[in-house]
């Protein structure tokens, strides 16, 4: 079972993004993709997403899917806390999950606070907790560990790489050959 991107281009009017892409995400692997900045990695990652339509070519999806994503972005409600930003796209059933993925991502003494008042690598990891505990068969990393320092950015990839194993499908976004390597990536280059 994979999921097959099949000749996807889009266009931005005269600017063509993505020509022709073709990829193939098997089940069970991480997926993961590098490339040029500028060479229209997110507007796939837009694509798989459903957030934007491809001008042409077709998603061969094996079951309907549910997809979550890290985006560049870290798209938090800044006026709500940690805890409620994970828990927004899960169930309050969900809570003491969402806890314990704040706690191992070293966000202890930060559930309860407004997410405006963290720091920029502290934002990062709530929203990777958002995306992990989000029930769905894909997950989507659009270079989710940028901005972590060095003693962090291990801690949160091994995180994302344990609970890969709940997505059949994973696919990260990366310009760094580490990232690819600790994750045990398949990498394929646009």
């Amino acid at each position: 079972m994979a999921i097959e991107l099949v000749n996807i281009c889009k266009s931005y009017g005269e600017k063509k993004v993505l020509q022709n892409i073709n990829l193939t995400m098997q089940a069970g692997e991480i997926t993961c993709l590098m490339g040029a900045s500028g060479i229209g990695k997110t507007t796939l990652v837009n694509i798989l997403a459903g957030i934007t339509a491809p001008n042409s070519g077709e998603i061969v999806w094996p079951s309907p899917s549910l997809v979550s994503v890290v985006f560049q972005e870290d798209r938090l409600l800044e006026w709500e806390t940690a805890l409620t930003n994970v828990l927004f796209v899960a169930t309050k059933e969900h809570k003491q999950q969402a806890v314990q993925l704040l706690i191992q991502a070293g966000l202890a003494d930060s559930i309860n606070k407004k997410t405006a008042e963290l720091s920029g690598g502290m934002k990062r990891r709530v929203s990777i907790c958002r995306a992990l505990i989000a029930q769905s068969n894909l997950l989507i990393l659009d270079e989710p560990f940028k901005g972590l320092d060095s003693e962090t950015k291990p801690v949160i990839m091994d995180m994302v790489k344990q609970y890969s194993n709940k997505y059949n499908y994973v696919l990260c976004v990366t310009h760094d050959v580490s990232e690819v390597e600790f994750l045990g990536g398949k990498l394929i280059t646009i």
